[in-house]
């Protein structure tokens, strides 16, 4: 009999998903617990395994779409006795294979099916053709986007699901929107006739936000609108702090683990938020309040194929310098192959944002919404200075720039707590001297 599979509750707070990648196409069978579907939420994306063994009678999102909670995922005929199944075309050597996902989420259209081959059920009507008419699987947003730029969505070839119509088929390998077929007598693209507007407009390319991509779109715009930015900066003399990384790692690195600056700027930001707590918060802008954390998680921005993602070190200030720097190691590793669970990725207290070796002179970090504060760390330099006794010499010289969240925390906040930074970073022994 045909069960209809809906969108699970799949994390506190989630409302809904975005179809990835479909790992099953119509008329193929599955196996309880076999691969599904890839659903992403926030920035995670989720696996989630079929819940019943039998035949895939339809797929009811295509890739890029998102659905809610509950709402209607597949639709699998579970081979009970007597139960009507819906008709699919019939599997054969030169079917096409399920579309799969490109990086982005941008789905890889399939070839072109076999000649004969029948058009897909559970469209609606599209445009006529001869004395036929040919049904077209497409969501009304797509066909609405078809009728603006004047595409016959008959002449489409659809690379969803069961051959539906998605977004991305409105656009040609380049990208620009496919013309509307030119009228009798009109030059055709052959035919000789100008091609490009007046100007002579380069050709370019049309890139749809979807997946991570999209996801942090949204929360950038959310967090530049709600939050009142502003950005301080100091300049941390390193020299100590570079001679003790180098010790260090030729011990922690043994174990096949990089020390890098970094476990070291999490000690030093423990300690900072210690002495101002408040900058270890979130804001609820629904109760309008400042909701202060007593725990140290702290959110590591890493570069990711798909975006940006922050992973998070959960109680940061119980951890040494060589634990923090397996799990900062062990995270990113994980957000690069897309393994983070959805755990790993939320409840962040506070954020670190660092380029390494690149990290430039000087950033202002955008909040991680709806976190109060974020630290840039850039890179490290060698230059001259004049020190306390009138000479020059060379140190190792690096710029730290925290973003905060004006409507809670003055500049004297976060002058404040960037001093304390800068003293940890500069004299780097009082972290292996705090307490717990």
């Amino acid at each position: 009999m045909p069960f209809e599979f809906r969108l699970p509750d799949i994390g506190e707070g989630v409302a809904e998903g975005e179809v990835v990648q479909w790992f099953v196409q119509e008329g193929q069978t599955i196996h309880e617990d076999a691969p599904l579907v890839s659903v992403l939420t926030d920035k995670a994306n989720v696996e989630i395994p079929s819940p019943k063994s039998g035949r895939i009678v339809k797929l009811h999102a295509a890739v890029g779409e998102k659905v809610k909670v509950g709402g209607l995922l597949v639709t699998i005929e579970t081979g009970a006795p007597g139960a009507a199944v819906p008709p699919s075309p019939a599997p054969s050597s030169s079917a096409a294979p399920p579309p799969s996902a490109a990086p982005g989420g941008r789905p890889l259209p399939p070839p072109p099916p076999p000649t004969g081959t029948p058009p897909s059920e559970g469209g609606s009507p599209g445009g006529a053709s001869g004395a036929g008419s040919t049904r077209v699987q497409a969501a009304p947003s797509v066909r609405r986007l078809a009728a603006e730029r004047g595409i016959d969505l008959t002449t489409v070839r659809g690379s969803g699901p069961g051959g539906r119509i998605v977004e991305a088929d409105l656009a040609g390998p380049t990208g620009p929107p496919v013309p509307p077929a030119p009228p009798p007598g009109a030059a055709s693209p052959s035919s000789p006739g100008p091609t490009a507007p007046a100007g002579g407009a380069e050709p370019v390319e049309r890139i749809p936000l979807r997946g991570v991509r999209r996801v942090i779109a949204e929360h950038m715009t959310e967090s530049r609108h709600r939050a009142a930015h502003y950005t301080y900066v100091e300049e941390i003399d390193a020299s100590e702090l570079v001679r003790i990384r180098d010790r260090m790692a030729k011990h922690v690195e043994r174990d096949g683990v990089k020390l890098s600056y970094l476990p070291f700027v999490v000690k030093a930001v423990v300690a900072g938020l210690r002495a101002y707590p408040q900058v270890n918060a979130r804001m609820d802008d629904e109760r309008q309040e400042l909701v202060v954390y007593k725990q140290y998680h702290l959110g590591i921005a890493t570069a990711a194929p798909e975006g940006l993602i922050v992973p998070i070190i959960r109680d940061a200030e119980r951890k040494s310098v060589s634990r923090l720097a397996r799990e900062i190691q062990e995270l990113a590793e994980k957000a690069r192959a897309g393994k983070l669970q959805r755990s790993e990725i939320t409840g962040g207290t506070f954020t670190i944002t660092s380029l390494g070796a690149l990290g430039g002179v000087l950033a202002t970090p955008i909040l991680n919404y709806p976190e109060v504060a974020i630290l840039g760390v850039h890179k490290i330099t060698r230059r001259p200075v004049y020190r306390a006794d009138g000479s020059i010499g060379p140190a190792d010289l690096m710029n730290l720039s925290i973003s905060l969240d004006h409507r809670v925390l003055d500049g004297i906040i976060g002058a404040q707590f960037l001093r304390v930074v800068k003293e940890c970073l500069e004299d780097p022994h009082q972290l292996f001297a705090e307490l717990a």
